[in-house]
């Protein structure tokens, strides 16, 4: 149940939702004749005579509450306290039943009894009514109730009442009276002063006519007041045959939004409807605002200086992350101070949120006077939420681009597979769910582009590397047959038409066309294999002889090729007798490929990277019918958070592994000699067994016999990877997918669970296993110790960076990311929860601490 109760004197609520909050009713009063006591009774009536009432005054009554549902009764019954009732029956009595809001449910009701105290120990009940907490329906009663008591009876709390509240005749003036005075109340019917105090006074007559000459009783009581409606509510759950959504009428279609599938329900008393103006702005805001600003539009503001307590909220407004919105007077307050916000350089975003881009004037000074001050001091995370899809003024994301033009290839490499997203917000804003968030900060009026996508031609035609990567993320967008396909197909093509304009550009065309041909070739070997009924040793045969067969073009290759998947590794040829398939649903292939050549090393700023691991081979899993995308996004964010933390020098040992999607349901996986943490125990009973066999030293009394190398390698790479998994939220961690090198880098794989998402219940948010702490020697181990310090530092280095990696994340939401489809609009936020932003350093250090004990 939902709603918002309003304060009131009497009874006064936080939340509905909060559990501590208990049921509250106020008798209020009872009206009706009731016959007095005769003298005749008051002499036969010992206990009467005695007990001080006389024929002139009214019975003693009191009124016991108790909460019953389904027939069983809930709470003790309560009654009221005595009063000594003078000209009438006027209780104004609170009473907190012990049950809480939550817990009600939609047939639970409340049993009123009126007794008449004729002695000691002889009451008599004078009338009973029973009334539902919750209407037909199912929304929480509120307000003053009037209850229609059937005398001489008790209440009857049974499902099937017989003394309903609801009065049983058809007509009731004053029933239908005070109906329209609650109305009233809730704000339901216009108020006008003069009509209102004839109208009351008119009320007032015939309600006490009414009274009168009726002989019913009526017993008034108040419940909680809410602003809004409370509706009884189910947890949500998924709807095993949801309905099909009802078609409307041409006319409603032109002007109604498609409804999401949440908007559906099964519960006819429920409705979930959809308001086209919630995302809208209020017109008087937006008439003030423009009227405030038309004021400072001229340069009479440059001299303006913030004072203490501005700059003070103008800091924390440029220290919010990209994911918090701006009220209107943080927006207000920014543009006042517009003229002097480029001296802080993590103010520009902030800035570009507070002007009113429908305003063409306002728009012309923010993007030509403004904009250029901030120079050469753009961040490049900065730069790249500019890129995303709350911004999409050209001139602001042309700003954006000129950038990206000052970082090299290398750099721009780190960030290629979010720039090709960005492509699909140049123009106006494709249909989504987030869709009114694209057009709340910056909509479009130009359909230019802001030259992002000739930036990228003009570095993928002069760096062959850079060109194969920027060529197969655009082909899987190619291949996705969204709305956005065709534009991604023209961009190919107009990267196609520039290579044909040099020589070079020609030979790297001919590489982009061989490299279709491979992936081709091994895409239809995995589908045949798929569909085989053969055994494995049998597939794996056709497997070695197809590739050894010369007529395919693999044993060996035409001339030497660069790997799509490593565009640094050029192969000559696959290993038919080494090429295998795993055991696996999928049956992926391991191919093994030859260079003739040592393998570059991914990050050639590794200079402490072990030279005797490279070999001439380079080993790659095919697999065919599973979509990489998601893996490809999260070893991409590896690499760049692994640069990261190696520019505040710290190297943690990381060996992420390539990955390329080459179409929605198959691509390439670079396969590193390793074995799992689960055949490591189950062969070697421990970890530093396993490191022992290889890379012993019986003199390294402090590495457990284990080369001190190797066991500094585990302890980083551990360390790096359990922090880099917590910031991305890995889930459905086990040892089969925990990997350990005989040269001591342990590194995670298979990441079909991220952002929190968990096969198993109540997952540990930092993934470190028994065996892990094992190897280093237990918690109380000095090298356990130096684990959690790399990780506290770790942290730390990355939560700096922490809008870099959230814009990151927030390009990729319309990208066909499996986690990130099933909530679009949470998914930076649960990254940007991971950093803690909202504590300080220390007590962010101190809560990460707590999530790190094992």
């Amino acid at each position: 149940m939902q709603g918002e109760p309003s304060r009131d004197k009497d009874l006064s609520f936080a939340k509905l939702s909060d559990l501590g909050l208990h049921v509250a009713i106020k008798i209020v009063s009872l009206e009706g004749k009731i016959p007095k006591r005769t003298y005749t009774q008051l002499l036969e009536n010992e206990d009467l005579r005695h007990s001080g009432v006389d024929k002139e005054g009214l019975a003693d009554l009191y009124v016991t509450c108790q909460l019953w549902t389904d027939g069983k009764a809930e709470t003790l019954p309560f009654r009221t306290a005595w009063k000594d009732f003078a000209r009438s029956y006027i209780w104004n009595q609170s009473i907190v039943l012990p049950i809480t809001y939550p817990s009600l449910l939609p047939n639970s009701q409340l049993a009123f009894t009126i007794w008449d105290v004729q002695g000691a120990g002889k009451n008599v009940p004078v009338g009973g009514t029973t009334m539902s907490l919750f209407s037909s329906d199912r929304t929480l009663r509120r307000g003053q109730q009037r209850l229609y008591v059937h005398r001489g009876v008790e209440a009857d709390p049974k499902p099937e009442s017989t003394t309903p509240c609801e009065m049983p005749m058809a007509e009731d003036e004053t029933g239908r009276l005070e109906q329209l005075v609650k109305e009233y109340e809730r704000g339901d019917i216009v108020k006008i002063d003069w009509l209102d105090r004839i109208a009351f006074r008119q009320i007032e007559r015939a309600h006490a006519a009414e009274a009168n000459k009726s002989q019913h009783l009526f017993l008034y009581i108040d419940l909680p007041h809410f602003d809004f409606p409370v509706v009884f509510s189910e947890h949500e759950s998924p709807i095993p045959n949801p309905p099909q959504p009802v078609a409307h009428p041409p006319q409603a279609q032109q002007h109604t939004p498609s409804l999401p599938p949440h908007f559906l329900t099964t519960d006819k008393n429920l409705w979930k409807l959809y308001d086209p103006d919630s995302w809208r702005e209020n017109p008087v805001e937006i008439k003030h605002r423009k009227l405030l600003r038309s004021q400072r539009l001229g340069d009479e503001g440059r001299d303006l200086k913030p004072s203490p307590a501005d700059r003070d909220r103008l800091n924390e407004i440029f220290s919010l992350p990209p994911t918090a919105s701006l009220s209107a007077n943080d927006k207000d307050l920014l543009w006042k101070f517009r003229f002097s916000l480029f001296r802080s350089p993590r103010s520009l975003t902030k800035f570009l949120k507070c002007v009113t881009w429908s305003d063409p004037v306002e728009a012309k000074q923010a993007t030509e006077k403004l904009l250029p001050l901030w120079g050469q001091d753009v961040g490049m995370d900065d730069a790249l939420e500019l890129l995303g899809p709350g911004f999409t003024d050209r001139r602001v994301r042309a700003f954006a681009v000129e950038r990206l033009k000052r970082a090299d290839d290398d750099e721009i490499l780190l960030y290629l597979l979010q720039l090709v997203q960005a492509l699909k917000f140049e123009h106006e804003p494709i249909p989504s769910t987030r869709s009114h968030r694209r057009r709340e900060v910056a909509p479009s009026h130009e359909a230019e582009e802001s030259g992002l996508a000739q930036f990228l031609i003009d570095r993928a035609v002069t760096n062959p590397e850079f060109g194969t990567t920027f060529h197969w993320y655009l082909m899987i967008e190619c291949d996705t047959r969204t709305p956005t396909g065709k534009m991604f197909t023209k961009v190919a093509f107009r990267f196609m038409t520039k290579l044909l304009e040099t020589s070079a550009g020609v030979a790297q065309r001919d590489v982009l066309r061989r490299q279709g041909e491979l992936v081709e070739s091994l895409s239809a070997r995995a589908k045949d294999i798929r569909g085989s009924k053969d055994s494995r040793s049998r597939k794996i045969d056709k497997l070695q002889a197809y590739i050894a067969d010369a007529r395919n073009g693999l044993c060996p290759l035409p001339a030497p090729l660069p790997l799509p998947l490593n565009p640094r590794v050029s192969v000559t040829s696959v290993a038919a007798d080494r090429s295998s398939i795993f055991k696996s649903n999928l049956l992926p292939l391991l191919v093994w490929f030859e260079t003739g050549d040592q393998v570059i090393p991914a990050d050639e700023e590794d200079e402490d990277a072990d030279t005797d691991s490279l070999s001439p081979d380079y080993p790659v899993i095919f697999k065919n019918g599973d979509d990489l995308r998601q893996d490809q996004l999260v070893i991409q964010l590896f690499n760049l958070m692994d640069r990261l933390l190696r520019k505040e020098n710290l190297d943690l040992r990381l060996s992420p592994y390539s990955v390329l999607a080459t179409a929605t349901s198959e691509g390439m996986i670079q396969f590193v000699p390793s074995k799992s943490l689960a055949a490591i125990m189950s062969e070697y009973g421990s970890l530093q067994n396993y490191l022992r066999e290889g890379h012993s030293d019986d003199g390294a009394l402090g590495t457990y016999g284990i080369e001190a190398g190797v066991m500094d390698t585990f302890i980083r790479s551990c360390a790096g990877y359990s922090v880099l998994t917590y910031v991305l939220g890995v889930g459905d961690r086990h040892l089969d997918n925990l990997m350990l090198s005989p040269d001591g880098h342990f590194f995670h794989v298979d990441f079909g669970y991220i952002l929190g998402r968990d096969p198993k219940p109540y997952p540990p948010p930092v993934k470190v296993c028994k065996e892990m702490v094992d190897a280093m020697g237990g918690t109380g181990s000095t090298h356990y110790a130096r684990f959690t310090a790399l990780c506290y530092t770790a942290f730390i280095g990355l939560r700096k960076n922490s809008n870099l990696i959230l814009n990151l994340v927030a390009l990729m939401v319309d990208a066909g990311i499996q986690d990130i489809q099933l909530e679009p609009d949470k998914a930076v936020w649960k990254v940007q929860e991971k950093f803690m932003l909202d504590l300080s350093e220390e007590d962010a250090i101190k809560q990460f601490e707590v999530l790190l004990i094992p």
